[in-house]
């Protein structure tokens, strides 16, 4: 699979100044981690959920999480399961090339249960999303994922490769400030424990939300919402250094994807949609209120996110299209990698516009460089408004 690997060859060529690479299950974890997108969600309780996931690659889905917690009821768990393992066997038997695909459990016995439910199937298994992580809750899980790897039928189906763990921080114990820094601890210990089985760490800023009776409207962003951005940037700055001890951090959900009422002007502004290229998108970017997600990926990535949590295929693309490595970024980052080219030490862009010193910016330029290597950099006079028209043009 690669990112926009849905739109054709000759379009992307058109596109790139340096295609998306190819990866897989079987792929770096570095590689996975950057390129786990628009990490799309699903209840497991779906009756056609093979359908489903085969026709949201064809939308350019490279993952996704089948979910057996927040997103069922209580009662229909076992169904749950019984549906996901039937779901996974059919997969299996069609062949093709699946997204990633994670199950995100309730408890630890799930899944070792689960993993030796599916059998051979479990080959199309990535991993499990952990709820509600901390220290204390999350280490039972972790144990339990060695656990089902060694299991007689997955071990020999997996073949040493490991299945990976998503923990989503959560907790109102993250979220308390009198409790957050030893909850931090805790998370970083025990993440760190377990560093070759932690893909990436998830952001539950819904359940942030809940835990004061807060639910941002279509026109803020997490970060608007104070109380969420201050631990976003807590957690960032506990697990996410730049020093190799952080982990992929992912950005939160965007709850919206119908009309609603608009309070504030749209945020989306005129110029990149200007000389007639894409002002109906433009439009209906505003109509369906995904101008507060642009707004939102863009913060993601600036306070050190990479990736997000999606609820709606709709959401897919404006994700993806924003991660694509822009072609200055590209320059600036090889020039800061490369500084025997310009003498080292601070240079002038290639694009005349601003500063690149080589030692402080060397970091940036790293996870620039990783995350042009799964989306892809763009040609020089393309933007994100025609990336997004190209990924949404194929139905």
């Amino acid at each position: 699979m690669r990112h926009f690997g849905h739109i054709s060859p000759a379009a992307r060529a058109g596109l790139f100044h340096r295609e998306p690479c190819a990866f897989d299950v079987r792929s770096p974890a570095r590689v996975l981690a950057a390129g786990l997108g628009a990490t799309l969600y699903s209840p497991a309780t779906r009756p056609a959920l093979a359908d489903d996931v085969y026709k949201q690659v064809g939308r350019g889905v490279v993952s996704m999480v089948l979910c057996l917690e927040d997103s069922i009821d209580d009662g229909d768990v076992e169904a749950a399961e019984e549906n996901l393992v039937r779901q996974f066997t059919d997969l299996a038997a069609r062949g093709g090339e699946p997204p990633l695909l994670f199950v995100r459990v309730r408890t630890p016995e799930q899944i070792p249960d689960l993993t030796r439910r599916l059998g051979p199937a479990v080959r199309l298994l990535s991993g499990f999303v952990l709820p509600k992580f901390t220290e204390k809750r999350g280490l039972p899980f972790l144990e339990a994922l060695v656990e089902a790897e060694s299991g007689p039928v997955a071990a020999d189906v997996l073949a040493g490769r490991p299945l990976y763990a998503m923990p989503v921080l959560e907790s109102p114990d993250l979220l308390h400030l009198e409790t957050r820094a030893d909850t931090l601890a805790g998370i970083a210990r025990s993440v760190t424990a377990y560093r070759d089985r932690v893909l990436a760490l998830r952001l539950g800023v819904t359940d942030f939300c809940s835990a004061y009776g807060l639910r941002r409207s279509p026109d803020m962003t997490a970060y608007d919402v104070q109380i969420v951005a201050h631990v976003i940037a807590d957690v960032v700055n506990v697990l996410g250094r730049a020093d190799g001890s952080g982990f992929t951090i992912t950005g939160p959900v965007w709850e919206y994807f119908r009309l609603q009422e608009r309070m504030f002007k749209p945020m989306l502004r005129r110029s990149p949609f200007t000389e007639g290229r894409a002002d109906a998108l433009r439009t209906a970017l505003i109509e369906h209120d995904l101008d507060g997600l642009l707004r939102e990926i863009e913060l993601d990535r600036a306070n050190g996110l990479l990736g997000k949590t999606c609820i709606h295929p709709s959401h897919v693309q404006p994700v993806h299209a924003l991660s694509v490595v822009s072609h200055e970024e590209y320059s600036d980052a090889r020039d800061i990698l490369h500084p025997e080219r310009n003498g080292g030490g601070v240079m002038r862009s290639a694009y005349t516009n601003k500063m690149n010193e080589v030692k402080p910016h060397r970091a940036w330029a790293e996870r620039t460089l990783q995350r042009a290597e799964v989306f892809g950099v763009a040609k020089a006079d393309v933007g994100f408004v025609e990336l997004l028209a190209a990924g949404l043009a194929v139905p």
